[in-house]
């Protein structure tokens, strides 16, 4: 699986099949989050939290890629991430896409 925020592909012709998304809402336990919050007053980067972003883009990502090969795509094209807070210490990421087939 080809997978490229552009909206094209250099040298393929491509028929479009239809958006794909994957989704995830990841949140980090009470003590991560009580020891990030210290660490918010002092400055510096909250890895704890850092590390759960890359994981919700990596599942988000995934669940978009299982999406696409449901419809026998044989890219992604144009991903984009978009991100929410939920609540105190949880976050929404997205995935999404445009599915394409080869011609």
């Amino acid at each position: 699986m080809i997978l490229v925020t552009t909206e094209y592909i250099t040298g393929k012709e491509l028929e479009m099949l239809g958006m794909v998304k994957g989704s995830t809402v990841q949140t980090k336990n009470l003590g991560k989050d009580i020891t990030q919050g210290f660490k918010s007053m002092v400055g510096g980067e909250l890895r704890s939290y850092t590390e759960m972003m890359n994981e919700a883009r990596a599942l988000a990502t995934k669940r978009m890629v299982e999406e696409a090969e449901g419809m026998k795509a044989d890219a992604v094209i144009n991903i984009r991430y978009a991100s929410s807070t939920i609540t105190g210490g949880a976050a929404e990421v997205m995935a999404y896409g445009t599915a394409v087939k080869f011609k």
